[in-house]
């Protein structure tokens, strides 16, 4: 499994993203967590050693960088800048010191706690989201993240400004993405869940190895609601061979030329590769809620739960698909 190659990712824009829904991989998986960042953070010495997913490989890092998570504990990092994205939406850029980067393993995503907010058992509330900024990006963390008027954690972080702190915990694992493993993958985001599946694009199609093909279902409400439309497309322009993605609207205007509705199973028929592809195809899906059921079926808390909807109608199996 490939993880961070340095030197090859350019891009800082992150986003956020499966929330409340989140799930990991995998029991495997958390058995490791201690070593993804262990104790006060991964450092890279010329070369450093990634110990994650079971597996330890070494890339060649481009300097040295150590990463200031924790994945035991919540640090402070301040927040060094806002700009506003779209009508509900901000960029949020975190702080890292000279020689600093997140250094998260593809895929993962962080917790983000709010102090002034508490659940019902009276403690602070915290949701995960996926920062997409480059793993080896050195001296920023940076999200996009969407303000819900029913969600406490995004107001909260809505309502800070520059100086002001955001108490951060991570890396939370999740699938733990292997360079060619897969001939075909299938993507379904729905508004900000597009998070995960823009952080395994950005890390597979930069990696000049890579072979598999990648196509992305992105719905929105708006055109004005997508995210990270420009990096979309300019991937599609840079690896056409390998990236595709098509755009669907909830109501387009009289200008929208693309797809209207949902993600249906003519629409998933049309583009995703199929289940007959057997262990080389895999689908993944991040999105609201009602989405997730409507085409996977319910998560069960924290684990995948029981396949349903569209694509167990279409044939897929419980190892063909992954919901964030």
């Amino acid at each position: 499994m490939s993880f961070i190659r340095a030197a090859t990712l350019a891009r800082s824009v992150a986003t956020s993203s499966c929330r409340r829904y989140s799930t990991e991989a995998g029991a495997k998986k958390s058995s490791n967590l201690g070593l993804y960042l262990g104790g006060a953070g991964l450092v890279g010495l010329g070369t450093y050693v990634y110990m994650g997913f079971g597996k330890g490989e070494v890339a060649t890092a481009k300097k040295d960088l150590k990463s200031p998570l924790d994945p035991s504990k919540y640090i402070d990092l301040k927040l060094k800048r806002v700009e506003p994205y779209n009508h509900n939406t901000s960029k949020f850029v975190l702080e890292l010191g000279a020689g600093e980067a997140s250094l998260l393993p593809v895929a993962s995503c962080v917790y983000i706690e709010t102090p002034d907010f508490k659940d019902a058992k009276g403690e602070p509330m915290h949701r995960p989201y996926t920062p997409i900024s480059a793993s080896d990006l050195e001296g920023e963390l940076v999200f996009v993240i969407k303000k819900y008027e029913t969600g406490n954690v995004s107001k909260h972080i809505h309502s800070l400004k520059a100086g002001d702190t955001l108490k951060i915990k991570g890396p939370l694992a999740k699938w733990p993405w292997k360079m060619n493993e897969l001939d075909e993958v299938g993507l379904i985001g729905g508004g900000s869940g597009i998070a995960p599946l823009y952080q395994i694009l950005q890390h597979a199609l930069a990696d000049k190895s890579n072979k598999t093909k990648f196509k992305l279902l992105y719905a929105n409400v708006t055109e004005q609601d997508i995210l990270l439309r420009e990096e979309f497309d300019a991937m599609k322009k840079k690896y056409p061979d390998t990236f595709d993605v098509v755009y669907v609207l909830d109501k387009g205007d009289a200008n929208w030329k693309g797809d209207t509705g949902y993600v249906g199973a003519e629409l998933i028929k049309q583009h995703i590769a199929p289940p007959s592809l057997g262990e080389k195809v895999k689908v993944f899906i991040c999105g609201p809620p009602g989405q997730v059921v409507s085409i996977a079926g319910k998560k069960n808390g924290m684990k995948q739960g029981e396949l349903k909807g569209i694509l167990k109608e279409l044939g897929y199996t419980e190892d063909q698909v992954y919901k964030f």
